[in-house]
């Protein structure tokens, strides 16, 4: 199947971005590309790093000028980082040049995947919760679909990203 623009996922940490675009590019035949990773990559170091040496903001710019290098690219699937949305620009960048698709999911899935032991749980669901409420009208204000990843397998939600696109 040749896609016309490129798939954008978005949505918190913990929706699957990463799994559901990697085994997205292979049925499609097309680069996979996860902002942060490719941050890490051209800086050399990981994201915790960068923004303990250059601050929030100086991960925010690099960020901007990654998803900006990255959506210039066309047949592509894309997965950014999910504090990205929160840039005017790059909503702007990405709704201009592909398809959004919002993985929604809940806090409880995004703990869980998380994977951290219960005395971290309260201190992190405090900060999903305050990240979710900044950010949900963002990520729905932004996507050209929603879709639910709690208790689906990842192949029916790729199936269901597909079938939106050729619905296009």
């Amino acid at each position: 199947m040749a896609i016309k623009q490129n798939i954008i996922l978005i949505g918190p940490a913990g929706a699957g971005k990463s799994t559901i675009g990697k085994l997205l590019s292979e049925y499609l035949h097309v680069d996979f590309f996860d902002s942060d990773s490719v941050i890490e990559q051209r800086a050399g170091a990981d994201i915790g790093w960068i923004i303990d040496i250059e601050g929030e903001c100086g991960f925010r710019h690099r960020e901007e000028n990654i998803i900006n290098s990255l959506t210039e690219k066309t047949n592509i699937v894309l997965a950014i980082g999910d504090g990205a949305i929160i840039n005017k620009r790059n909503r702007n960048r990405i709704n201009a040049r592909g398809y959004v698709i919002y993985l929604a999911t809940s806090i409880e899935k995004q703990l869980s995947r998380a994977k951290r032991d219960k005395s971290d749980n309260s201190l992190l669901r405090d900060k999903l919760e305050m990240m979710i409420k900044e950010r949900e009208p963002l990520y729905q204000n932004t996507s050209d679909i929603i879709i639910d990843t709690d208790n689906k397998n990842v192949n029916v939600i790729v199936n269901e990203i597909i079938e939106y696109i050729n619905k296009k």
